[in-house]
């Protein structure tokens, strides 16, 4: 279906609604309409405002956060510089180093092997470990500082607690990756390790080697940052949020996750960290059905990357409030407004209603009513208006009634002229030839017959007669015909009992059996062959006459049926039947009704039938 049809049918599916129905539809767009996008818009600027804030503060927060996680790191770093400057961790650390350089070397000699000095080794823990403690102290938030000498011996305070029991393995891994540096600090990401606690812990560190006046490598020192130091600035983030934290170095390691289930692992895979382009941005994202905000910055010194996700339902909250409490006072001045609408409508469309149902009088033929005008405003005008128009009506269907009382009696008599001539002419010629051949009886008989014919024709067309005498007046003027062409002509008639007294106009068989006569008679054949018969439908009663004549073809049959139908169309005389069954065809409209009249069916060479459509009328006789 095409838009143009569619929108005509929903036009005239409004236009065919009631008046108070188009009103209150009307009320309801007014009404509806502004409100709810006054609402919608104001919930989109609100909830579109409230994300570019979340966006800026976010990520001034990241940054922000990202700032001191950098100060921190360089505070980490210039810790790790701390022995390359005091004398005093580079002696002990040579000391350490002579000494385990000696005990392996004495390692392949068994007879050289060098005695434990636990004194020397005392000397040695204590001072390094002693200015591991100052270190310790000068920088909060440094968990663990371990320092190694060239052999991988480490040096570390326990006072803090939480030192590594991996601390051999870590050493080899550290060493192996600060192997090609020159002495630069080095940022390692999270690692999670067991500590001497048995507790789990977390920790990123910088690591770097401890080089002596001659940039000789005589050791490394390690620096552990306690991952408490991120949680403090990320919880106060994610609260602030309601979201989630995340961050994670150039190579996708879990530097920090605010639930703890990706800490120390790879997610450089992971959708969001692909998303996540750029130095800054922001984006959206559904996971596991739920759609998030991810915001994120990175920092220009370590490279790290710190992102956000913030739910989409945490950030629209207040949105969604303001949009409920706006949705329900809207719906409220609807209910309220559309209220007043109906009154309104009902008040404006009783009048016009009650005029209706004097209309409704009106069409059933009651003039005798009139509508109290109240007011002089437009439907006051209306109604004197009605008042002055169903007065009006009145007397032009009285004056109408006149006129087409008049006008069908000028009719039926024009049509009764326009039969009886020809009729008459006809028999008189039938009468004039028997006299003039037989010189007998025959005359007489036929005059007789000729009495009946007239005594029927010319009587009062209005009068309805029964259809047995109807087809006693069609036998008459088939024996008529007889007299003039002596067996030529053949009528049966098969009428059931019930219909015998059947009420029916004059004069509508006898002009069909003569249309059959002269335009269906076949020179060919010796005698032609007519039957009348009778048929009840579910809302008609159909008369058929058929004959067995030359009949017509389909164009000819087709111009006759389309004339009697009412087309204006002129049928010529002897190809389609002449005037007969016109007369008989309109004469039953004008007494029975447009819906009643004549058919014709044929077929060349096999004959025709018409049919006369007429009433049932049940329980009714003529007179």
């Amino acid at each position: 279906m095409s838009l143009r049809k569619r929108s005509w049918r929903i036009w005239a599916a409004f236009g065919g609604m009631r008046m108070e129905k188009k009103l209150f539809l009307v009320f309801l767009l007014l009404i509806t309409l502004p409100l709810s996008f006054i609402g919608y818009i104001s919930y989109s600027n609100y909830s579109r405002s409230i994300e570019e804030k979340t966006i800026v503060y976010s990520t001034k927060m990241l940054e922000n956060m990202m700032v001191r996680v950098d100060d921190y790191i360089e505070d980490m770093e210039r810790i790790s510089s701390i022995p390359a400057y005091q004398d005093d961790i580079k002696q002990n650390l040579i000391r350490s180093n002579s000494y385990y350089e000696q005990r392996q070397q004495s390692t392949g000699d068994n007879s050289n092997q060098v005695p434990d000095d636990f004194d020397l080794l005392l000397l040695i823990q204590r001072g390094i470990e002693g200015n591991i403690s100052f270190i310790n102290t000068i920088k909060r938030g440094a968990n663990s500082v371990y320092i190694f000498d060239q052999y991988g011996n480490g040096y570390f305070s326990t006072a803090g607690g939480g030192i590594r029991l991996n601390v051999k393995e870590s050493y080899e891994n550290w060493r192996e990756l600060v192997q090609t540096s020159g002495g630069e600090a080095m940022l390692f990401s999270t690692q999670k390790y067991t500590s001497n606690l048995q507790s789990t812990r977390y920790a990123f560190t910088v690591v770097r080697k401890v080089i002596d006046k001659s940039l000789k490598a005589i050791g490394m020192i390690a620096v552990d940052a306690n991952i408490s130091v991120i949680e403090d600035q990320m919880s106060e983030l994610d609260q602030v949020t309601n979201g989630q934290s995340v961050i994670i170095d150039e190579h996708g390691n879990v530097v920090y996750d605010s639930d703890k289930s990706r800490m120390a692992t790879n997610i450089m895979n992971d959708p969001t960290v692909v998303l996540a382009e750029g130095a800054k941005g922001s984006f959206y994202f559904e996971q596991e059905g739920m759609n998030r905000l991810y915001i994120y910055t990175t920092s220009p010194k370590t490279n790290w990357k710190v992102m956000t996700s913030i739910p989409v339902s945490e950030l629209t909250k207040d949105a969604v409030v303001i949009r409920n409490v706006t949705l329900i006072a809207t719906i409220i001045t609807i209910f309220v407004a559309l209220f007043i609408s109906v009154v309104f409508s009902f008040a404006l469309t009783n009048p016009l209603r009650k005029m209706m149902r004097m209309m409704k009088n009106v069409q059933e033929g009651d003039f005798n009513v009139q509508f109290p005008v109240k007011y002089r405003d437009e439907v006051g005008q209306l109604g004197h208006q009605f008042n002055r128009m169903i007065v009006r009506i009145d007397h032009l269907i009285q004056d109408i009634y006149v006129m087409e009382t008049k006008k069908k009696e000028a009719e039926l008599h024009a049509l009764q002229s326009q039969i009886n001539p020809h009729f008459m002419y006809n028999t008189l010629e039938s009468i004039r030839m028997a006299a003039e051949l037989n010189d007998d009886h025959m005359a007489a008989d036929m005059i007789a017959i000729l009495g009946k014919l007239l005594r029927y024709s010319i009587s009062d067309l209005h009068e309805e007669v029964t259809l047995e005498n109807e087809t006693l007046h069609m036998r008459n003027y088939v024996e008529m015909l007889n007299y003039r062409y002596p067996n030529r002509f053949q009528l049966e008639t098969r009428i059931s009992e019930d219909l015998c007294s059947y009420p029916i106009i004059k004069l509508v068989l006898q002009p069909i059996v003569e249309n059959a006569i002269y335009h269906g008679m076949d020179d060919h054949k010796p005698s032609m062959r007519i039957v009348m018969s009778t048929e009840r439908t579910a809302h008609a009663l159909w008369l058929r006459i058929a004959d067995d004549g030359l009949g017509m073809d389909e164009e000819t049959l087709e111009r006759l049926n389309r004339s009697l139908a009412g087309a204006q169309e002129k049928i010529a005389k002897r190809k389609s039947g002449g005037i007969g069954l016109k007369n008989v065809n309109e004469r039953i409209k004008l007494h029975y009704g447009p819906m009643y009249g004549l058919k014709v069916t044929s077929e060349r060479g096999r004959g025709t039938e018409v049919i006369l459509q007429l009433p049932l009328e049940a329980g009714r006789e003529a007179e």
